[in-house]
């Protein structure tokens, strides 16, 4: 690692891009990069160990032939170690010893193959060039993304004014439909009455600000009712940003390109773990574990990983993901963007010049 750049300075460097980019498509951003890839530090003021997350629900871990990232946010996780280490969860708090000692034994690809199947948000640093990169044709780092033309170009070149649904939660999509209204779009947050976004258990003042100025809805989706409702909404918006699993959307009936083909200009920008296609498609992921299967991590002094930042993949997408939304807007839109949290975090470990 002689020679490298730590990890943060890295990521600062790609969010700057990002923002010139931005700024270079008429959109001002509040805060330099290292400002919004810590707000949420700001905002909960945490300190920890850096082989921990933030809100300690994400640690690195030795396995038997490397490192391990184990993200048990939810509720229903602990209730998956049976299954997947053959352990058992009897109280509230996350066994992290337990779970240690278990992996330690066991190799990091089959604790990732099998975890994720469960649905579990494990993963570990990159063994070079992987399967999903390459069914994603998304191998270079310059472009971590997918951009489709599916739709007709409209006459909007503009953000102002624009309707922005957003779908999406946590912290990537909000951040990039915050940047979006900050341009001047109006943005109706859309969330579900029996699955709101989980980023509202977190710091209310971090989330207030992520959605400063817009707009809420909120709609029974598991009902054929609250879908139509979606429908409507989806057909009048100009830009839709959505994080769901393909699975997810599939379930309602809802396919993106056909969306975007029903009138002209439309943009839907995805924004997920690894991405709406690949064999990877429907592996979970959140900002610290998916910033490790895409590399962008540190070194202690004794040559073990440590995390960057807070969630950092989830600001650094969210900046691209506006930045690439913008674009597609001032270009007439009529296209869908299929943006990778780990592709992105890849991109910015790599210090690649990214090929807007």
């Amino acid at each position: 690692m002689s020679g490298v750049a730590p990890g943060w300075v890295r990521a600062v460097d790609h969010a700057e891009r990002t923002i010139a980019r931005l700024e270079a498509l008429g959109i001002s951003v509040i805060g330099t990069g290292e400002d919004l890839l810590s707000k949420r530090a700001v905002f909960t003021n945490a300190p920890r160990d850096r082989r921990r997350s933030m809100g300690d629900h994400c640690r690195l871990m030795p396995t038997r032939d490397g490192w391990c990232a184990v993200h048990l946010p939810r509720p229903d996780d602990r209730d998956l170690l049976p299954a997947w280490l053959g352990i058992e969860a009897t109280s509230d708090a996350i066994p992290w010893e337990t779970i240690a000692s278990a992996v330690a034994d066991r190799s990091g690809i089959d604790l990732v193959d099998v975890g994720q199947e469960l649905g579990l948000a494990v993963s570990i640093p990159p063994i070079g060039e992987d399967a999903q990169l390459r069914d994603r044709n998304t191998v270079n780092p310059a472009r971590p993304w997918i951009r489709r033309r599916v739709g007709a170009p409209g006459d909007r070149s503009s953000l102002d004014g624009a309707l922005v649904v957003d779908l999406s939660s946590l912290w990537a999509g909000p951040l990039c439909a915050r940047v979006l209204s900050d341009a001047g779009a109006r943005v109706v947050k859309v969330e579900s009455t029996t699955r709101p976004d989980g980023g509202r258990e977190g710091d209310r003042a971090f989330f207030e600000w992520l959605h400063e100025g817009q707009e809420y809805v909120s709609l029974p989706l598991a009902e054929p009712s609250g879908v139509d409702e979606l429908l409507r909404l989806l057909d009048r918006a100009d830009v839709i940003i959505e994080g769901s699993r393909p699975r997810a959307l599939d379930r309602m009936g809802i396919t993106p390109a056909e969306v975007v083909g029903r009138r002209s200009g439309v943009v839907w920008t995805s924004i997920t773990a690894y991405g709406r296609c690949g064999p990877w498609s429907d592996r979970v992921g959140f900002g610290d574990d998916t910033a490790i299967a895409g590399g962008l991590l540190d070194l202690d002094e004794d040559g073990a990983p440590c995390f960057v930042g807070d969630a950092v993949a989830d600001p650094l997408t969210g900046l691209v993901a506006a930045a690439l939304t913008a674009d597609a807007v001032g270009r007439g839109g009529g296209v869908t963007i299929d943006v990778a949290l780990r592709e992105v975090a890849r991109s910015a470990a790599q210090s690649a010049m990214v090929v807007w």
